[in-house]
């Protein structure tokens, strides 16, 4: 049988959880033991219909086990499992975000029925979260489910009768197929086809047994997540495969760590395009998160510092710590005090924690405000900027349930704040956030946060090289440019010795800094070196940035420079691609006041359109303005020219490390020189930091070895040779998916280095070798859209302008056409010609990819994939090959005429009608030949070819279907509806 996704990963992972082998049918214990495990159950043993979501039978039991008032009386379980399958019908009306929402209100206990003493409302528990013994686990495979279609999921897992985990496996043998092929299916088959099933969704996971990723509902292919174990992260990069996915799985999907996501690291919220998402949390949130909420609860230690790098989420860990916090039965009712120093800072916390509808938050005016709340022992989550601390009496409050999460920590200690809040709260608990590594001179910082027992004085450590390996953030690249007006680095620190470090500095701070540099000042505005600067900035801009659908920043040297440069930019772009993004003082004249001031809601409106990919605005022009706090993943280049050093420029430079479709790092243009010696510019303590920075000039050094890998898969083949010989003899030499994957990979790696690169001059001594590569890769990838995802994704912008530029058209030539039929395929077995058995295996695969969705077809596919997947491993001889080819094609044939006789006999409007009497029922109107003719017209009117497999399209037909239905007052039986769409999708 050999090794595939069932017996091996998918049977691996039961055996993980359960303890069963599927294989062998013996029973061992499961791989981790916590105190309760999952049962498993054979779909024919779940008692249940392929059209019913929810184990009815074990949810019952469950609720009148768990809600005292239903054990009174049974068939009040009845009502709520009512209401929980009027949910599960809701999503085609209000969505799968939306309907996930609701039914979490349900399983988290916030939902309430009038089950008490007179009609009293008590609060209704679905599962037990404090003692897990009380709800069963149970988890099944090849889980067989119908909505609009039926699918066929790998794993499902149920807590109390509800699907709580979708797991999909895939095969661990073939180097194309990755854990993304799992999540695709996840995402955009099951999710869109059998809702339902998510509804009720904890998170779904992906495996082929090498790496593991995991999500919530409709979450994008570029963020699911790994999980890591913290604790055992060295023995972890040790391991390889199924040992180490087994550990992983294991603990993700552990009962208690599944219900623990559920209630405090799940949220939903709203993104800049007003649509519902939900968030849960990657592994370094939740294991952060849950070391402050562990310490706070031991009460022994009262601080505690957390670095996680710059693009992490530590606004999101700050939200998941602050509503366990305020969850937490043994806190009492805790106080938590968000503090950030920067009012960009508050906008973007407190943004995030409304966003989200975290419950009792309040952000804090003034001073007085905090003061009068705190004194008043307000019970809330309070949002404040550290520097209202300022005039703080000692022992304002001196509660111990009080905890302060402090952000950007290793600059928040000026000026003796620290010490003032600890004075004012001496009994508070004091956590610190930072995204840098804080320099271990920076004693205020340990002083106020990092606790003496903390290995390195942090109680969670999440580095860049961490960040990089779980794709959370992008790794980084810089090019220095311009070195005919390159800044003396040496005379520059001579100017700036006089004045105190440059670290944080406000626009104005910079304005005095400069004014008091009035050489360097004029050195950098002066006209000339401007106007050459913005003219490099446009050529690169156009060449490297817009193709691929990003967006950049220019950092100036002060506010006046934003003002220059952005009047030098109009003239090469228009006056709507560029904002100035400043703030003002009252002692600016009033023209510059008037002209560039940008207040709170303005500077949002921007960052707004800046964010939208479809707006005019390219570029934000700042000094000091959203080099910190801001969340731009757009965002991929940033033209820096301006001084900056330490924790600065390390939060600046991250603003282009966010996740973005297609983007593959961040870039920093340094006209400054900025990066001349980058350790002196990065210095800190941690060696890891200073490997944050890859230069271009090395990925130039990799070029010529990336290019040689890719072109060794071709030894021997003359790449001069144009048309459809040269093409058929390069796909000859990757002629089995072994060598096919190979080839992708080498590729892959290439492409992302040409990426990079484009349109640096180096490439034109590559240029033909690339462009013949990426026609090979082009037409070499799989009809199947489900197979091998990652190593098969869409070319990058400059590689596809590159074949595009180079397409000429040349004469027509009539090549001898290749009809299918019986006799050729007759001809085929008596006289087996290697190029007339190439040309059937090619015509069957087009013959297959036309019907897809039939059951019928889809057999043989499969056949003759492992017909071929036989030969190339040399199982059979070539006779053996050519027979059983020739009896697919003659069975394929077959089915054609079959399939073209059903339906000449069935026209569309034939198959509405039998169906219609099929379901007719004593309601049904009795004119049905009507009720047809009405969905036949208005189907018509508003379907467009290929309208099935567009998202707009299948809306619309839905709508007509819904809206015909309504005439006859049949739009409510949801039976009806869904074959009827069935039956429209197969035949209009």
């Amino acid at each position: 049988m050999g090794f595939n996704e069932l017996n091996s990963v998918e049977y691996y992972i039961i055996q993980k959880l359960t303890g069963l082998n599927l294989n062998s049918g013996t029973v061992s214990e499961p791989y981790s033991s916590y105190g309760v495990k999952w049962e498993y159950r054979s779909g024919d043993e779940l008692n249940r219909s392929v059209n019913e979501v929810l184990l009815e039978k074990e949810l019952k039991e469950a609720l009148i086990r768990l809600n005292p008032e239903i054990s009174n009386n049974p068939d009040l379980a009845d009502e709520v499992i009512y209401k929980l399958r009027a949910i599960l019908l809701s999503v085609n009306q209000v969505g799968l975000v939306r309907a996930n929402e609701e039914f979490f209100k349900w399983m988290c206990g916030d939902k309430t029925m009038p089950f008490g003493e007179n009609n009293r409302h008590v609060p209704i528990l679905l599962f037990d979260s404090e003692d897990l013994t009380q709800n069963t686990y149970i988890a099944t495979n090849q889980y067989r489910i119908h909505s609009r279609e039926t699918k066929i999921p790998d794993i499902v897992l149920f807590i109390n009768g509800i699907p709580v985990v979708v797991g999909e496996a895939k095969t661990p043998i073939r180097p194309s197929v990755s854990w993304m092929d799992g999540a695709y299916e996840v995402k955009e088959v099951y999710e869109n086809t059998v809702p339902q099933l998510f509804v009720p969704n904890i998170l779904s996971f992906s495996t082929e047994g090498k790496q593991l990723r995991f999500a919530g509902v409709r979450t994008q292919l570029e963020f699911w997540a790994p999980w890591r174990l913290e604790d055992d992260i060295d023995e972890l990069t040790r391991k390889l495969g199924l040992s180490k996915i087994g550990k992983e799985l294991t603990d993700l999907l552990n009962p208690m760590r599944l219900l623990d996501i559920m209630q405090n690291f799940s949220i939903f919220t709203t993104n800049k395009k007003k649509q519902r998402i939900k968030i849960i949390p990657r592994c370094q949130q939740y294991e952060g998160a849950n070391k402050i909420v562990e310490r706070v609860i031991e009460g022994k230690i009262k601080k505690g510092l957390i670095w996680h790098f710059q693009g992490s989420g530590k606004s999101l860990l700050m939200v998941f710590a602050a509503q366990k916090l305020r969850r937490e039965k043994s806190l009492k009712s805790p106080t938590v005090i968000v503090l950030v120093d920067r009012t960009d800072l508050d906008t973007q916390i407190s943004g995030t924690f409304n966003a989200a509808d975290i419950p009792n938050v309040q952000t804090t005016e003034s001073i007085g405000d905090l003061q009068r709340m705190l004194e008043q022992d307000t019970r809330k989550i309070i949002i404040s900027m550290i520097h209202k601390f300022r005039d703080a009496k000692p022992n304002m409050n001196t509660r111990e349930n009080i905890i302060v999460l402090v952000d950007e920590a290793h600059r928040t200690q000026e000026g003796g704040l620290g010490r003032t809040m600890r004075a004012a709260l001496p009994n508070a608990f004091l956590f610190g956030l930072t995204g840098t590594p804080v320099n271990k001179a920076d004693k205020n910082t340990f002083w106020a946060f990092g606790a003496e027992s903390d290995e390195g004085g942090y109680i969670s450590r999440y580095t860049f090289q961490d960040s990089l390996r779980d794709n959370a953030t992008l790794p980084l690249h810089f090019e220095p440019r311009l070195l005919d007006v390159h800044v003396d680095k040496e005379t520059l620190d001579k100017v700036f010795k006089e004045f105190t470090e440059e670290a944080a500095l406000t626009d104005e701070e910079a304005d005095a800094l400069n004014k008091k540099s009035a050489k360097m000042s004029s050195f950098l505005k002066s006209p000339e070196r401007v106007k050459k600067i913005v003219k490099d900035i446009g050529i690169h801009f156009q060449e490297k940035v817009e193709p691929h659908g990003f967006k950049a920043m220019i950092v100036t040297p002060d506010r006046y420079a934003c003002v220059q440069y952005k009047e030098e930019l109009d003239q090469y772009f228009p006056t709507e691609a560029s904002r100035v993004v400043i703030s003002t003082t009252a002692n600016d004249e009033f023209d510059f006041k008037q002209r560039w001031t940008v207040d709170k809601s303005e500077q949002e409106k921007i960052t707004d359109e800046f964010n939208d990919p479809t707006s005019e605005l390219k570029f934000l022009i700042v000094t000091a303005k959203l080099l910190t706090g801001f969340d731009a993943p757009i965002l991929q280049t940033m033209y820096l020219d301006k001084s900056l050093k330490d924790h600065t420029l390390l939060q600046a430079i991250c603003r282009t490390n966010r996740l973005f479709p297609n983007k593959n790092f961040g870039r920093i243009v340094d006209y400054f020189g900025v990066f001349d010696d980058t350790a002196k510019a990065l210095e800190f303590d941690e060696k890891s930091v200073q490997q944050i920075i890859s230069n271009l000039s090395e990925l130039r050094e990799k070029l010529p070895h990336a290019m040689e890998l890719a072109l060794n898969h071709f030894i021997g083949i003359d790449r001069t040779i144009e048309g459809f010989e040269g093409l058929e003899a390069a796909q000859n030499a990757v002629d089995n998916n072994e060598k096919k994957d190979a080839f992708a990979a080498d590729y892959k790696y290439l492409a992302r280095i040409w990426e990079s690169l484009s349109p640096d001059n180096i490439l034109n001594l590559y240029q033909t070798d690339y462009r013949w590569l990426s026609s090979v890769y082009q037409s070499l990838k799989p009809i199947d859209d489900h197979v091998g995802k990652l190593l098969w994704l869409s070319l990058g912008a400059q590689t596809t302008k590159l074949i595009h530029d180079n397409v000429h058209v040349g004469d027509i030539h009539n090549l001898e056409e290749f009809v299918l039929d019986a006799d050729v395929v007759e001809d085929i077995f008596n006289n087996p010609d290697p190029k007339a058995i190439k040309n059937l295996e090619k015509k069957l695969i087009e013959r297959f990819k036309k019907h897809l969705e039939n059951p019928k077809f889809k057999k043989l596919s499969d056949r003759l994939e492992e017909l071929r997947d036989r030969a190339e491993k040399g199982l059979i001889s070539s006779i053996e090959f050519v027979k059983e080819l020739c009896k697919i094609a003659k069975e394929t044939l077959q089915a054609e005429k079959e399939e073209e006789e059903s339906q000449q006999g069935k026209s569309p409007k034939a198959a509405l009608t039998e169906l219609f009497l099929e379901l007719k029922t004593e309601e049904t109107p009795a004119v049905v030949e009507r009720i047809v003719n009405d969905i036949d017209s208005i189907v018509r009117i508003v379907r467009f070819p290929g309208w099935q497999k567009t998202v707009s399209g299948e809306r619309e037909v839905q709508k007509s279907l819904r809206k015909a239905l309504l005439k006859y007052q049949l739009h409510k039986d949801q039976v009806l509806f869904d074959r009827a769409y069935g039956y429209i999708k197969e035949y209009y």
